[in-house]
């Protein structure tokens, strides 16, 4: 008498199930995207400022670009780029990034190295491995300790005259305090 039951064969598969082999011979297919119906539009409108905080382009750490940025959207750069930069959004440099060049943004960020002037921001933040060489003018500043800077630094004022405690920093200045 055994004590297991033998598996019933069904009627409907006339074929036994193939076991799974794993292949190497055969590459794995690639599906392929569906042709375009049309050529694409290219849209000049601005997007949406939901679609603006979205969008971010990145320059990798082993890239060294030149020329110029503009346009809306967020840019971080990791690499080496030589040129002004002109965005409507928020500018990060990467700690071991070196910028050379004008720079016009929102925000910036600093934790690696900029060597150009912050024309117009409103908000600078240069971080502890950050580096500036050239002047700032921004709405609003923060120095990190052990951050380095050379040059000068207006901020605190608005467009229509500044306001009573609006604040220069003139000369060298680095996140020591000295």
């Amino acid at each position: 008498m055994a004590l297991w039951k033998e598996p019933a064969k069904s009627p409907s598969s006339p074929l036994p199930n193939p076991p799974d082999v794993a292949r190497f011979d055969m590459p794995e297919p690639v599906e392929q995207p569906a042709p375009a119906a049309k050529a694409p539009s290219f849209n000049t409108e601005p997007a949406p400022a939901s679609a603006k905080s979205a969008s971010e382009s990145h320059i990798a750490p082993d890239l060294v670009i030149e020329g110029k940025i503009e346009g809306a959207g967020h840019v971080r750069i990791a690499g080496r780029f030589k040129g002004d930069i002109n965005v409507r959004g928020d500018l990060t440099i990467e700690h071991g990034a070196k910028v050379n060049g004008s720079v016009r943004a929102e925000r910036v960020t600093i934790a690696g190295e900029l060597t150009g002037n912050v024309e117009t921001a409103a908000h600078v933040e240069l971080l502890q491995t950050g580096a500036l060489t050239g002047d700032v003018k921004s709405t609003t500043f923060s120095v990190a300790k052990g951050s380095r800077m050379r040059g000068q630094a207006e901020f605190g004022w608005d467009d229509k005259g500044g306001s009573p405690d609006a604040h220069k920093a003139n000369g060298h200045v680095n996140g020591n305090g000295k």
